[in-house]
């Protein structure tokens, strides 16, 4: 239980409870070997930059200033946890107006393994016109991102992997076996068990209008024996039984909720390649329409060679 021994907990500036930090904290309490983690947190103040009557040395000394007094609210902060023996903990803080690039960019600076954040449910309309700073850390970190809701674990909860085994796209298939290892290992951090969900689409109701010989029953038949099939492969391939894989009908965040509120998991691994652009905006991944109908925290995996926009060695 060593997997994540150098973690990164992006703070909340705002308030005293840091449900990141505790979540970290509760992680590294399983680990049987020292961890690290580092309490991460920027600040910015634009008139602090735009005081025309102060020289550039005195803008970086109240630059400065407001760093450090913000450093000691959090290391008070981090005093007032319970931190193992075998845990440090480092407070951070960066002067930055772009709370997402300084995370990626310490990241890359640090060589952390996991990057823990809690999160908040968004207005339907920010989902549109804005994108907030999760949904950047979900398409650029180069590692998983643990977004934690504001609520503690629940004891012997179930872990859940959102897989998807209908597609023969290696990134996928290759994602797919590094989301049930996930699964595996925090259902053995947190005493939990591991299941599989697949959601399959259903077919177009105006198929039979456009087609009337086409045979709806026997394609739905396929489908789902299709995936059925998939499924069985790869839970054999991980040595996980039947009852712990679903594969259901609908759309991928509907049917994940749904099994999600079934099992009262406490965790869901989701997978994202990353996308970016125009289009992620407007349309979005599978881990971000899911954000806001989950109760659990979520844990979003890129595939392996992922590399991220704000990787300094390709930009």
């Amino acid at each position: 239980m060593n997997r994540y021994r150098k973690i990164l907990v992006a703070g909340i500036i705002e308030q005293s409870e840091q449900p990141a930090l505790e979540r970290a904290l509760e992680i590294a309490k399983r680990s049987t070997k020292p961890s690290q983690i580092t309490l991460f947190c920027t600040t910015y103040d634009f008139s602090y930059e735009m005081t025309s009557m102060l020289s550039a040395d005195e803008r970086t000394a109240m630059r400065n200033g407001v760093v450090a007094q913000k450093t000691k609210l959090f290391d008070d902060i981090v005093e007032s946890y319970d931190i193992p023996e075998h845990t440090t903990i480092t407070v951070k803080m960066v002067w930055h107006n772009r709370p997402y690039e300084a995370i990626i960019n310490e990241i890359f600076d640090g060589g952390y393994q996991l990057l823990v954040k809690s999160t908040r449910e968004h207005a339907k309309l920010e989902t549109v016109f804005f994108t907030p700073t999760d949904w950047h850390l979900l398409r650029k970190s180069p590692i998983p991102v643990l977004l934690v809701k504001e609520r503690s674990w629940p004891d012997n909860g179930n872990i859940l992997a959102s897989v998807h085994v209908g597609s023969e796209n290696p990134a996928h298939l290759q994602l797919n076996d590094k989301m049930v290892e996930e699964a595996i290992y925090f259902a053995d951090v947190l005493n939990s068990t591991p299941h599989l969900v697949n959601a399959y689409p259903s077919t177009p109701p105006s198929i039979h209008a456009e087609l009337p010989e086409f045979d709806v029953v026997q394609y739905k038949d396929a489908i789902r024996g299709h995936h059925l099939t998939q499924m069985k492969a790869l839970r054999q391939k991980h040595s996980l039984p039947e009852e712990q894989t679903h594969v259901y009908e609908g759309q991928t965040e509907e049917v994940i909720s749904e099994v999600e509120d079934e099992l009262h998991a406490g965790l869901v691994i989701l997978g994202t390649t990353g996308r970016t652009g125009l289009s992620a905006i407007f349309i979005g991944n599978t881990a971000e329409n899911t954000l806001n109908l989950l109760n659990s925290d979520i844990l979003a995996l890129k595939p392996d060679g992922y590399i991220s926009p704000l990787d300094p060695n390709h930009i």
